[in-house]
């Protein structure tokens, strides 16, 4: 039987039974693509050194050929055939231009494996390399993984930058043991990591708070004996240790830098006086800045924002706002993180006016207002006692622009709203939060809450509060904490002991807040003792009282005991850590004047004046109370 040519050639290049339903081409034009030009047609086409080409075989032969033929077969018996037609040898070379096609990454791995497997030829570093690129930037996190694995048990030769660029890759997908692993499997193959190898590891420890190993890893690197840390390495080291708290080991590391010849970068200079700053070490923060302009290392828009963030938390908001007009005076544009540290700054200093001027400037300065932004201002408003419906407005605007509002914008709403009495409007933003799809929030939840307390809707504040601990599973310190305090002050103490109990055994544990909280409940039906015992139960537990726990409990002794033991406790408070304030002061001379010791009481006046506090309404009415009081008795006597 004969068989024709085209016979043949169908079963030579048409290896799948549906090639004819996949692909337009022609058996012609299928043939045409395997065809092999000459030498000459081929250098007429390539723009490339004659010499290259017969050096190197794979950069000769790898044109848009054999490309084509793996976008249009994958990877399979086609393309295989593709090869030896166009005489393409399996070399390293090849494999690295193969992985640099623009095809599926899973024809990339299947042509990758199948290489492998080919006689006389072992993947390298580089060829390992470059499929690991291709999987990293497909996110395909598994298949990198096993590819890094196989790379390392095999034979190959691994480098310093290689395996810098194999701890980034894990680092990135947060496989920080995995890398670690890998180093120093890597390094006991008498591969010396180099500093950038080194850095790396030390970047992504310190990126995924592994601070303490950051430290562990800096000093074997020190004891390479041929490997030196560089201003990267410092810098990582340097915010590591401002992490931890560790300011003098910071400060130590800087100077050494210097003393080992290392100019610090400004990235360098902005995290030290970010670490000041934290400390509460302003002057020294500045001296930085001032060394910075001295060694003419120029400040960045981040070393501004640290500047601006140090002094406005140090109250200095004049010189906060001093340090952006100096940027711009300095041609340094400000970025959004900048404008709304500085927003934030002078919100909290109520400083509305210089808000409002620095939001309607940003798109001027090219700066555009982010959700952050929005939140900043409409805090500003609310803080600054403005009206409501002005926050309301700005929300509005905020979301017909496209911004879409966070949790944290929602909840800075409930809780405006709420302080200024409307609580109808703060329970529909509650609602509008639900149908946008926003996981509950505590905060908004615990603003409410005590809202409905105050105006004594205690069923609905409860209500609310199972509302959140039903969607939640739990609930916050801080959330009990306020149902404590209204189940207090409406004379369910034992709804409140129960609350109290609830979320210890939901492993919550309680706060000063939620102590304090108890505490006045207790003292509001004269149960002192209990309230005593409950402020000693509440240092066992590592929870320090603050004045206001020391005053609820100074309250309870002056209304049951009376001005001797109400006296006693603030002479223990003056010799203690916490001493009275003028709401202490204020207490006991309601519990003299009730008792119509009013000389006790003007001693008490002089001594509270002394120690800087002024008199208030309170401190009058409660000796107009006491003379009151004598006034009358001595009235009845002479009837």
């Amino acid at each position: 039987m004969m068989i024709s040519r085209s016979s043949i050639l169908k079963r030579a290049f048409s290896s799948s039974p549906h090639l004819c339903a996949r692909i337009p081409q022609t058996e012609k034009d299928i043939v045409q693509m395997f065809h092999v030009p000459n030498l000459k047609e081929s250098l007429s086409k390539l723009p490339m050194n004659p010499k290259l080409l017969r050096n190197d075989r794979s950069v000769r032969t790898l044109d848009g050929r054999f490309m084509r033929i793996l976008k249009i077969f994958k990877w399979g018996p086609d393309a295989e055939k593709a090869l030896e037609v166009l005489m393409l040898k399996v070399d390293h070379q090849l494999v690295r231009e193969v992985m640099k096609v623009n095809v599926e990454i899973g024809v990339k791995i299947q042509f990758f494996r199948w290489a492998g497997k080919r006689k006389n030829f072992e993947h390298d570093s580089t060829t390992y390399m470059a499929l690991i690129h291709r999987l990293e930037e497909a996110g395909l996190v598994g298949e990198m993984w096993k590819t890094i694995q196989d790379m390392v048990r095999s034979a190959c030769v691994i480098n310093s930058s290689e395996l810098s660029e194999i701890v980034i890759f894990l680092g990135k997908a947060k496989m920080v043991n995995k890398a670690c692993s890998i180093f120093y499997q890597i390094k006991a193959r008498k591969c010396k990591p180099s500093v950038n190898a080194y850095n790396s590891m030390i970047v992504m420890l310190m990126q995924e708070g592994h601070h303490e190993k950051v430290h562990e890893l800096y000093n074997e690197m020190c004891n390479e004996g041929n490997c030196f840390p560089d201003t990267i390495t410092y810098n990582a080291l340097i915010t590591t240790f401002g992490k931890l708290g560790r300011e003098d080991s910071a400060v130590r590391l800087f100077e050494e830098m210097q003393e080992n010849g290392l100019q610090p970068t400004e990235k360098i200079y902005t995290t030290l006086m970010s670490i000041f700053f934290k400390s509460g070490k302003v002057e020294k923060a500045l001296s930085l800045l001032h060394e910075m302009k001295v060694k003419c290392c120029a400040p960045s828009v981040f070393t501004y924002t640290e500047l601006i963030k140090g002094l406005g938390k140090a109250g200095r908001v004049e010189e906060a706002y001093g340090v952006f007009l100096d940027m711009q005076h300095k041609g340094c544009k400000p970025d959004v993180v900048l404008m709304n540290n500085l927003i934030n700054v002078l919100g909290k200093a109520g400083r509305l006016s210089d808000v409002i001027k620095l939001f309607e400037e940003m798109a001027l300065l090219q700066c555009m207002p982010n959700v952050v932004t929005y939140n900043s201002v409409i805090k500003a408003l609310f803080e600054s006692k403005s009206h409501a419906s002005e926050a309301a407005s700005l929300f509005e605007k905020m979301k017909e622009k496209g911004i879409i509002p966070s949790a944290y914008t929602y909840s800075i709403l409930i809780d405006g709203f709420c302080k200024t009495n409307r609580v109808e409007k703060a329970l529909l933003l509650l609602e509008e939060m639900d149908e946008k799809g926003f996981p509950p929030c505590p905060a908004a939840y615990c603003s409410l809450i005590n809202a409905l307390g105050k105006a004594k809707r205690y069923e609905a504040a409860n209500e609310l509060f199972h509302e959140l601990k039903e969607n939640c599973g739990s609930s916050s310190s801080r959330v009990y904490a306020v149902m404590i305090k209204h189940f207090g002050k409406c004379g369910r103490l034992g709804d409140a002991l129960d609350l109290f109990d609830e979320m210890k055994k939901l492993g919550c544990r309680p706060d000063l807040y939620a102590y304090n909280a108890l505490m006045s409940g207790m003292v509001r039906v004269s149960m002192i003792d209990e309230a005593q015992s409950l402020l000693r139960t509440m240092q066992e537990q590592g929870c320090d009282p603050d004045i206001n726990s020391h005053n609820i409990i100074l309250n309870g002794l002056a209304r049951t005991g009376g001005p001797k033991w109400a006296m006693d406790m603030l002479s223990k408070m003056k010799k203690s850590k916490i001493k009275p304030d003028a709401v202490s002061y204020n207490t006991v001379l309601g519990a003299l004047s009730r008792d119509g010791m009013l000389e006790e009481a003007a001693k008490l006046m002089k001594e509270m004046k002394l120690n800087g506090f002024e008199y208030d309404l309170i401190t009058y009415s409660s000796i107009l109370e006491a003379v009151g009081k004598i006034d009358e008795e001595c009235t009845q006597s002479v009837l």
